[in-house]
């Protein structure tokens, strides 16, 4: 059986590149993790979160799954947000979707891929839900892009709205979330401009989105 060699060469030119620079790194690491962010975002290769923020192992939480998505029956997704804000006390939550997503291309064309259909029934109901801003927007290209914007968007407002995340509120805990999106031709990160930190940011924000032509 083959055991993927370069890999592990990999691995060990890592870790003692890693143990040149900082010679008690993994010690301090092993002891403990204290991360100050929750990142939720795309299971794609291109979009590593800590190399994207740069940041090192142990500084930042990470969950990952096709197109970013929160659904409020995944225990997975909620058992690491769980985890992140009640034990390890993270102060930010990021959503970040990427442009490009072959998720969200998926949802928007339709496409039938099998059993991630039902996975992507969630992306696809962004896109009916916001069907005129996103048919405002001059060609396919910028249509999908708005997609995966929008997709970012109800993602955090999932977040926002979890058991987790309102009773950290309600104990006074510090917890704010942020809609990001990276580009993967530039591999700079956009915020999309919806960041929440309590109930009545959620709440203005969901008022102001509901006014005739309000747009993020």
């Amino acid at each position: 059986m083959k055991k993927l060699p370069q890999l592990f060469a990999n691995n060990r030119a890592w870790a003692e590149g890693v143990t040149k620079q900082q010679p008690d790194f993994f010690k301090r690491l092993a002891e403990q993790q204290s991360p100050k962010y929750l990142w939720i975002g795309c299971a794609d290769s291109r979009v590593p979160a800590n190399e994207i923020i740069g940041l090192m192992p142990g500084e930042v939480f990470v969950h990952r799954n096709v197109a970013n998505v929160v659904v409020h029956s995944d225990l997975n997704c909620l058992s690491v947000l769980q985890y992140a804000v009640e034990v390890l006390k993270v102060e930010h939550v990021i959503v970040c979707g990427h442009y490009g997503c072959g998720g969200v291309q998926a949802a928007w064309r339709g496409a039938s891929l099998g059993l991630i259909d039902n996975w992507l029934r969630h992306v696809r109901d962004v896109a009916e839900k916001y069907a005129d801003d996103i048919a405002a927007r001059p060609n396919e290209e910028t249509r999908v892009d708005r997609l995966c914007e929008l997709n970012v968007i109800e993602q955090v407002l999932h977040v926002a709205r979890t058991t987790i995340v309102q009773d950290a509120w309600r104990r006074g805990q510090t917890v704010t979330l942020h809609g990001w999106a990276y580009r993967l031709q530039s591999g700079l990160l956009k915020d999309i401009g919806v960041c929440i930190n309590s109930e009545k940011e959620l709440a203005d924000l969901v008022a102001q989105r509901v006014m005739p032509g309000a747009t993020f």
